[in-house]
């Protein structure tokens, strides 16, 4: 990617991360950029000079160059909120965002908003706009995405709008537990028993009532039996995601499931879906951030 200044610059804030793609005419990216400055580690004062850090060199000494962020940016701790809108609704666009005064002129900053749900109570900041990626170049898709994380989403797609959504922290649950709890001692930091998962997944589909006996059989099997590590860890996320699967399967039964994610996750999920006979393809998520940020800037999210 060479050089050059911006037409305008697309912003994905998270936590942890911020990336910033600087956009020049035609909608060809003239650079890709990224830093671990994230939401996490900044204090309200700290958001403005972490993106002209990143993006400075890149804007020109005249004029103001739009700015589109989306994530936790706009939620309560970040530079500036920007309220939620509820569902049925399209991916949230340019009109709905909140537009900040920055101290430098030279920026213009919309901030996407998020997604609420009041019954049952849920919410999302982020994922939306990779649901506009999505439906940027799917835009006849009706049925759900999955987006698979540390708090997994679930999400009823038709006629471009997110008509519902329900979120499981399985993500979390994973990490506490492999990290934090007695199951630390029996479960590896990687390795995997294919086996294994496939068993547990469907062991906790059939039986959840079982899970927290389940869950100590894994410390037990090691004592015992010796039971590699590896497998420990399939084991444990086998049965939080047969678990989680049984409690989405109003969302996936019968529908057309797309699943949004990190490659090695989304992997995880097509195969303890496949086993169930639903209907379920991967997406494409490399840049599928970018494609909802291109899809505010283009207005066809509203």
């Amino acid at each position: 990617m060479t050089g050059g200044k911006a037409s305008w610059i697309a912003v994905d804030w998270g936590t942890s991360n911020l990336r910033a793609w600087v956009m020049g005419p035609e909608g060809t990216v003239i650079a890709a950029l990224g830093s671990d400055r994230g939401m996490g580690v900044l204090d309200p004062d700290g958001f403005e000079p972490a993106l002209m850090d990143l993006i400075g060199a890149y804007l020109s000494e005249d004029g103001r160059v739009p700015v589109i962020a989306c994530g936790m940016v706009g939620a309560k701790q970040g530079w500036a909120e920007a309220p939620y809108v509820a569902v049925p609704c399209p991916p949230p666009g340019l009109s709905e965002a909140s537009h900040p005064t920055a101290a430098d002129p030279r920026l213009d900053l919309r901030i996407l908003p998020g997604v609420k749900q009041v019954n049952p109570c849920d919410v999302m900041r982020g994922e939306e706009t990779q649901i506009a990626g999505f439906l940027r170049e799917n835009p006849s898709f009706d049925g759900v995405i999955c987006l698979p994380g540390t708090h997994t989403k679930w999400v009823h797609i038709s006629a471009r709008e997110l008509v519902s959504f329900r979120t499981f922290m399985t993500g979390e649950l994973f990490a506490l537990l492999s990290k934090q709890s007695v199951l630390r001692h029996s479960v590896a930091a990687d390795g995997w028993d294919n086996t294994a998962f496939a068993e547990a997944v469907s062991d906790a589909m059939s039986a959840p009532q079982r899970l927290a006996a389940r869950l100590f059989s894994i410390r037990a099997g090691s004592l015992l039996e010796g039971t590699d590590v590896a497998t420990g860890r399939a084991r444990l996320s086998g049965w939080l995601m047969g678990l989680e699967i049984a409690g989405a399967r109003d969302y996936w039964l019968g529908r057309e499931v797309v699943l949004i994610g990190a490659p090695r996750l989304t992997a995880l999920y097509y195969d303890a879906l496949a086993a169930q006979g639903a209907e379920v393809r991967e997406a494409d998520g490399a840049e599928i951030v970018l494609a909802g940020l291109k899809a505010a800037q283009e207005g066809i999210t509203t």
